[in-house]
């Protein structure tokens, strides 16, 4: 069983930055690829990106290419998703998730209970 916790959300105006971390109970969280979801009121939750099991790869949905960046260190069994130009339509609960390497929730075997971020207007 690996448990995931993350941190880091909060209030922002858009244009600002937020880093997410999402930090691992134990190390075999090194064999998993670690996905960035989020889910805003009264819609589903979707993929936001997602890094392999060594950092080599990487993937994001298309409405934070150039915006988000994933990356994970094993050392501290932590993965970390970078926000920057945030807009309000960022705003949702972010959960981290330890699975198999995709875009699709059913792949991921572990989940973190969700940090909120908002992002005012």
């Amino acid at each position: 069983q690996v448990q995931l916790v993350e941190s880091g959300g909060g209030l922002v105006q858009a244009g600002g930055s937020l880093r997410l971390s999402c930090t691992a109970s134990r190390s075999a969280i090194s064999a998993y690829a670690v996905g960035w979801f989020r889910q805003a009121p009264g819609k589903e939750r979707e993929f936001v990106a997602t890094v392999s099991w060594n950092g080599g790869m990487t993937s994001y949905i298309d409405s934070v290419k150039g915006r988000f960046t994933i990356s994970r260190d094993n050392a501290k069994i932590t993965v970390y998703l970078q926000m920057n130009s945030l807009k309000p339509e960022d705003t949702a609960v972010y959960f981290c998730a330890a699975g198999a390497y995709s875009a699709s929730r059913a792949t991921y075997r572990y989940w973190g209970q969700g940090t909120q971020v908002t992002v005012s207007s």
